[in-house]
């Protein structure tokens, strides 16, 4: 992909870093964005680079200038404003994000997307190669992270095998989207109860509004991994509003397709970890973002996407 600026390129894969900030004022000073607080009745300047940053969530009580908005678009940095603790997302533009406006995106790959998009066959089967891909991806993660072998997340683990065997089964006989999506949620559900036992979550149960540990860190590592789906889209500019698997009219449905790719895998083992360690909200986002990179999570998701987007163009 090419640049927006002049400045030296670091591709959208390569990107390093994700903001939450709350509490702040986010402005341009000496020609660099920064954001401002108050230490002791003094201003603090921090510095955000922004060349190497995908995705700013603005929380409570922050406000964020013009220039500053400038030079985050030119950077190709998406913006977005939530509530508190980064969910959930209150306003936004281009369906999920305040997208940058600066240059054309590419055509190629939203003209491979849209060969296959309308043929709900060949659509199915692109979703099933996105389960696939989702998977690969578990399996050599899983398989290689000390830090969640020593919480017992472990591939050979019996629950384990017989949740990823079943599923596998299963998704090559599905025949559509609404039993691909119940297929896709009863195995989340076993993660969960998978992950609930390795780290004595006892009686666990999923609900966004709950405020324990585990559901709250959930639903801010969702988001993160949002940022990274639209900024995947974004950049190969295939528009949010054509799904493979959640409902054609939900807004911003391509973008929680594609974070699926990781969420299973990272976001939800983490949620579990961190929550025993009773780590605070801003230590578990920092952990999000050290397994993200550790994992290279932002470059599966350009990498399964340009192959699902080809693949779907030879049907």
């Amino acid at each position: 992909m090419e640049r927006f600026t002049d400045s030296k390129a670091i591709f959208h894969s390569k990107r390093a870093n994700i903001f939450y900030l709350e509490q702040c004022r986010v402005i341009v000073k000496d020609g660099r964005v920064v954001y401002i607080n108050q230490v002791e009745n003094a201003p603090q300047f921090i510095n955000i680079p922004s060349a190497n940053t995908t995705v700013i969530l603005l929380g409570a009580s922050t406000s964020i200038t013009q220039s500053a908005v400038k030079v985050l678009a030119s950077e190709g940095v998406l913006i977005g404003f939530s509530g508190s603790a980064g969910t959930p997302l209150l306003a936004a533009m281009q369906v999920e994000w305040f997208s940058p406006q600066n240059d054309y995106r590419p055509t190629d790959y939203l003209q491979e997307w849209m060969t296959f998009w309308f043929d709900e066959a060949k659509r199915l089967k692109i979703a099933k190669q996105l389960h696939t891909l989702r998977l690969r991806y578990l399996k050599q993660v899983w398989s290689k992270d000390t830090n969640l072998q020593k919480e017992g997340f472990y591939l050979d683990d019996v629950l384990t095998e017989k949740a990823l065997k079943n599923f596998a089964e299963k998704l090559e006989h599905c025949q559509d989207t609404t039993k691909l999506l119940a297929l896709d949620a009863a195995l989340t559900k076993q993660f969960y109860n998978i992950a609930a036992d390795c780290t004595k979550h006892a009686n666990f149960i999923r609900n966004q509004e709950s405020t324990d540990d585990v559901n709250v860190f959930l639903n801010q590592g969702h988001y993160l991994a949002y940022g990274l789906a639209a900024t995947t889209l974004w950049v190969l500019g295939i528009p949010f509003g054509f799904p493979l698997m959640h409902a054609n009219t939900r807004r911003g449905a391509l973008v929680f397709d594609v974070a699926d790719l990781i969420k299973d895998t990272l976001v939800l083992p983490l949620a579990f970890m961190c929550a025993k360690a009773n780590m605070r909200e801003h230590e578990f986002r920092q952990q999000c973002l050290t397994i993200f990179t550790r994992h290279y999570a932002l470059d599966f998701m350009f990498d399964a996407v340009k192959q699902m987007s080809s693949e779907g163009y030879r049907l």
